[in-house]
């Protein structure tokens, strides 16, 4: 795989504790190999728990010099992330 490879992982409609680890396996290999996407449009419901994971990951990407970007965020997402008073961590991931 090439170290510049542009990793786009679409998030299911609900994201909770049973749906974590599949999520956090592809975005650990990911944010190893380069520039990272999430596709968030498809989000109906995100647990507070996939917030951090997702804060989690950007920091590890950007210490690997790797972009990570959220792509189209749905509403039911932007309203958990602006709930839970992170929207300044997500600021600088949120595309469209």
């Amino acid at each position: 795989m090439s170290t510049k490879a542009d990793n786009t992982i679409a998030l299911p409609a609900v994201i909770d504790l049973d749906s974590l680890d599949g999520i956090r396996d592809g975005l650990l290999d990911a944010i190893e190999t380069g520039p990272v996407t999430i596709a968030a449009s498809a989000v109906e419901r995100v647990s507070t728990n996939a917030l951090f994971m997702l804060i989690s990951a950007a920091e590890t990407a950007r210490r690997n010099h790797f972009e990570f970007a959220i792509e189209q965020p749905s509403a039911a997402m932007t309203s958990a992330i602006e709930r839970l008073g992170l929207g300044a961590q997500f600021s600088e991931m949120m595309r469209g």
